[in-house]
């Protein structure tokens, strides 16, 4: 008999695969659900969830699977979890939480990751149970509603690679252990009410790649300690309220630095000629600021950059001629500079989408303006020139255009030739000698300004001020005087 065929043997094969089938069905069901505790403090948040309108929470049930509830990660082998990730989505109204961050999440204790982004109402202080979590290594509380002081023991969080704060409500200084947390490779606090100076000993932060310190209310100078950040790419210090002068040892940053945003303070003293030198450089904003002098000669180095913010300061003729391969925004407006023209760098960009030299000394008629392409302009500001002609050639080319200001100028035509675009927003041509009617299709702007031009006739019915329609030659109609019948 083949031994294939014994009764005994078929007994044995059957026996095994029923066995395995079993076994299976037991594994399955003991890891249905996930680790005890891990529950427990997983719906002890959800119980401090007042409102949760767009369901993000939804699939948090109890006596289910915890591993697969929306925004939890488990480890593999013994199920616990190890990040919670819940985003909210700005351009939704209802995407959002409501409620308080429960101390329960305490009971996660091989979370690594906390990730509550742009939930917007989430209100509390620091979550001090932070500190009772061993293996965290990343804190992303951003966007939300936190208040009160960031705590002075921040620096025991020594394991943690990144932590994010930003779009909160924390007041205070910002504290000097942080300096202890030589881990982080982002330190992000931006967007909050910091007050103080930046702490010198955040210069132990070695390994940081980010340091975004944005939209405080923080002062002094900015500190001269950048030589530590070897492998920094991004410095973010806008709108704040620092002065003194751009600090030397930014210029050891070079190599790596692709970001650098020091708009909006007060500082003061020349742009130095090593930003020049920054060949990695994809954005500059040296924005509203008190800088004076000359841009430097080094600028025509920046071939990477492709946003560069240096309007409202005191900045002066000439302006280098750069070498820029493609620039996607340009701002040089208010300062003192005399361009007579706009500058061939930027006519010939194939990718620009914001062009903004408003009060930049630019004599030319607009109808000579070829750009090499037109299609991507979204925001194109020309204000308080001396420049002529039609803007009907230009704006009706683009596409995209959400906004565009011509206040101040010569310009000269017919305002039923311009297409008003729906996708446009803003347009005002205040100040010039535009003649017709005002077209319909101003209907769908948001701001509108028109004023002081040589327009006649009947205004359609929109929302907009009469100072968006005063001095010009014979309009009539709401929100000006009636028409004569």
């Amino acid at each position: 008999m083949n031994p294939s065929h014994s009764p005994c043997v078929a007994t044995t094969t059957t026996f095994l695969i029923l066995f395995t089938i079993c076994t299976l069905l037991h594994l399955e069901a003991n890891g249905a659900k996930c680790n005890v505790d891990d529950e427990a403090g997983l719906l002890g948040f959800k119980s401090g969830i007042k409102s949760d309108p767009s369901g993000m929470l939804k699939s948090w049930i109890p006596g289910t699977d915890c591993c697969i509830w929306a925004g939890v990660n488990c480890l593999f082998d013994n199920k616990r979890v190890t990040s919670l990730s819940l985003s909210g989505q700005p351009d939704k109204p209802e995407g959002f939480l409501s409620g308080t961050i429960s101390p329960s999440l305490s009971k996660l204790q091989f979370l690594d990751g906390l990730y509550f982004q742009d939930l917007r109402n989430i209100t509390g202080p620091f979550p001090g149970f932070l500190f009772k979590l061993p293996n965290l290594q990343f804190i992303y509380i951003e966007n939300n509603k936190l208040s009160g002081r960031i705590p002075e023991n921040i620096g025991n969080l020594t394991r943690l690679g990144a932590l994010s704060l930003a779009g909160n409500r924390f007041t205070g200084t910002i504290p000097s252990s942080i300096s202890k947390l030589t881990q982080l490779t982002q330190l992000k606090l931006g967007d909050n009410f910091l007050t103080g100076v930046i702490p010198e000993a955040i210069k132990n932060l070695k390994n940081l790649t980010f340091l975004s310190l944005e939209g405080n209310q923080l002062g002094g100078n900015i500190p001269d300690f950048f030589s530590s950040f070897t492998d920094l790419r991004i410095l973010r210090l806008s709108r704040n309220k620092f002065s003194g002068q751009i600090p030397p040892s930014i210029s050891t940053l070079s190599p790596k630095l692709s970001y650098l945003e020091l708009g909006h303070n007060s500082l003061s003293g020349k742009i130095p000629d090593f930003l020049g030198k920054f060949t990695a450089l994809d954005t500059l904003d040296l924005s509203s600021n008190q800088l004076h002098g000359t841009v430097p000669t080094s600028f025509r180095n920046l071939t990477k950059i492709f946003n560069l913010d240096l309007s409202e300061n005191f900045l002066v003729d000439p302006f280098p001629d750069m070498n820029v391969k493609g620039i996607e925004s340009l701002d040089l407006s208010h300062n003192m500079f005399h361009l007579r023209e706009i500058p061939k760098w930027v006519t010939s960009s194939p990718i620009i989408f914001s062009l903004k030299l408003a009060n930049c000394g630019i004599k030319m008629k607009l109808d000579d303006w070829k750009p090499s392409e037109t299609y991507f302009y979204d925001f194109i500001d020309l204000s308080g020139n001396e420049i002529s002609g039609s803007a009907i050639g230009l704006v009706n080319k683009t596409e995209y255009l959400v906004g565009f200001w011509a206040s101040g100028n010569k310009l000269r035509f017919d305002l039923e030739g311009l297409r008003i675009g729906q996708r446009m927003k803003y347009l005002d041509l205040s100040k010039n000698s535009v003649f017709g009617k005002v077209p319909k299709g101003v209907v769908g702007l948001e701001k509108l300004n028109v004023s002081y031009n040589h327009l006649c006739g009947e205004i359609p019915k929109t929302k907009f001020p009469a100072s968006a329609f005063v001095g010009n030659d014979c309009l009539c109609g709401s929100p000006l005087q009636p028409c004569k019948s």
